[in-house]
């Protein structure tokens, strides 16, 4: 468990040292663990060693990759990276529900950029993880010229990610969440598809009706994304009372929501593309049944903040019984199985 002393921090200080201390455990030897063959898989061409990978936002500049890893993760989203270094929203922007096992932030994509992050993963030793890059547009790029910043981000990071991501979907940078419309998501995966053959993924708002939900997600198919993730945070305050009105809600509060946003888009597009599921995941049993949905991999990250480092090697560990207990030999025979019944 996280220790509880950290929570007496503000929760922007708490970070700051949980970052020191995995840089120090980043340098720190450690013999990498077999990966156990039932959790690992072959997806678009990548090895990928378990189902547990970290969102982004977590590691916004890339200055933790290395210790995260000796944490058990399959894969490590860096970013929300931008072309140029921007602060970020005012202060304070990041509140803690510890009741509900929530968090409600207004970061706004707050990162060095593109280019010091890349120099910091051109210089990572060999990982036994995937490394995901999380890409946006920064605050003060208009609507208009939004295309160029992915664009940049894209080509200035083409050397040290195994996929990548394009967020249109935080809450946190004004009018961004309009991006997530059929002919930008087109224009920006065709032009992603010409510079790369890497996996290009599409991160999803969970505050989109349906409908226009899965136009966007048929549309960035079309155009070249090989994976969709579901969901990004919420600005639906009603699940929570007492939150603030501005930022995205992660965590339990979210759990419904984004299980059920998920539970849309894989039935639309199982089989069709890779399916990443995060929101609201804190342990096995939830992280297997959207598996079973049609996850190739979950990812966390409020669960994580609030369980403490063990939280990956726990859920894999109990995934591995929950295998076992349907009678399955891999993570592969459990993707999607409930969509194939």
């Amino acid at each position: 468990m996280t220790p509880k002393w950290l929570f007496a921090l503000e929760a922007e200080r708490a970070h700051a040292l949980v970052e020191c201390g995995l840089k120090i455990w980043g340098k720190l030897p450690h013999g990498f663990r077999l990966p156990n063959p039932a959790l690992a898989q072959e997806i678009l061409g990548l090895s990928l060693p378990n189902p547990i990978g970290l969102a982004a936002g977590f590691d916004k500049n890339a200055t933790m990759v290395v210790g995260l890893s000796h944490l058990g993760f399959g894969a490590i989203e860096v970013g929300t990276l931008t072309p140029k270094a921007q602060p970020g929203n005012p202060k304070p922007r990041v509140f803690r529900y510890i009741d509900k096992q929530s968090l409600q932030n207004s970061m706004g994509f707050n990162n060095a950029g593109i280019k010091k992050a890349v120099q910091r993963l051109e210089n990572l030793p060999p990982l036994p993880c995937l490394i995901g890059v999380n890409l946006g547009k920064n605050k003060d790029t208009p609507l208009a010229e939004a295309l160029s910043d992915y664009e940049k981000a894209l080509e200035a990071s083409l050397g040290v990610g195994d996929y990548y991501v394009f967020n249109l979907s935080s809450p946190n940078t004004p009018n961004l969440r309009d991006l997530q419309n059929e002919d930008f998501v087109s224009e920006l995966f065709s032009m992603a598809k010409e510079r790369t053959h890497k996996p290009l993924f599409l991160k999803v708002a969970p505050d989109m009706p349906r409908d226009a939900l899965l136009v966007v997600c048929e549309r960035a198919i079309k155009a070249g994304a090989k994976g969709l993730i579901a969901t990004n945070t919420t600005i639906d305050y009603s699940l929570l009372p007492g939150a603030r009105t501005s930022g995205g809600l992660s965590g339990r509060v979210l759990h419904d929501k984004a299980k059920a946003v998920f539970a849309e888009v894989a039935e639309a597009f199982f089989g069709k593309v890779i399916l990443v599921a995060v929101g609201g995941i804190s342990d096995a049993k939830e992280a297997y049944e959207r598996i079973k949905m049609g996850a190739s991999f979950v990812q966390i990250f409020t669960s994580f903040i609030y369980q403490g480092p063990a939280i990956c090697r726990q859920i894999n560990q109990d995934i591995v019984k929950l295998l076992q207990q349907d009678g399955l030999s891999s993570i592969h025979e459990a993707v999607g199985i409930g969509q194939k019944r």
